[in-house]
């Protein structure tokens, strides 16, 4: 008769494989996720061990994942061009500078997607609204040098 923890345990080992295969992970990606954890097999895993790895590979497989990174690099992209804009010197460490300093957080991947647009779509109104007061006093430079 099998205890709960033997139960616990068989359904975590059945999960952390299902996860795997939906992740495309091959014999050598899973063996090198057994030997980082110090044992031959994922039966050898305790139960909390496997339900942190679980956890860890259901992070992997959601489906926001790849939408946050393309948030990610449109707040990059917008935050450059407005650097680029101001004719400032932009690098990767600036930007997610910028972008914590904007929105509060320490760290820019720990910024929620709804932060994410609402920055990507401020940084880029500032650029169009840049460019159409640049245009504007170019255009009064120009009416005034004609007055004179």
């Amino acid at each position: 008769m099998k205890t709960t923890t033997d139960l616990q345990h068989a359904l975590l080992v059945k999960r952390y494989h299902t996860l795997a295969t939906k992740l495309g992970l091959g014999k050598e990606d899973k063996a090198a996720i057994m030997e980082s954890y110090g044992v031959g097999s994922s039966l050898d895993l305790s139960v909390q061990e496997l339900t942190e790895l679980c956890a860890a590979l259901e992070r992997d497989n959601t489906p926001k994942a790849p939408v946050l990174d393309k948030l990610r690099k449109q707040v990059m992209a917008s935050i450059g061009g407005w650097l680029k804009t101001i004719s400032q010197d932009s690098d990767a460490q600036r930007i997610k500078a910028i972008a914590c300093r904007a929105t509060g957080h320490r760290r820019f991947n720990d910024i929620p997607a709804e932060r994410l647009r609402n920055i990507y779509h401020t940084f880029l109104n500032k650029q169009k609204d840049f460019k159409a007061v640049k245009q504007i006093t170019a255009e009064e430079l120009e009416i005034l040098s004609y007055l004179n």
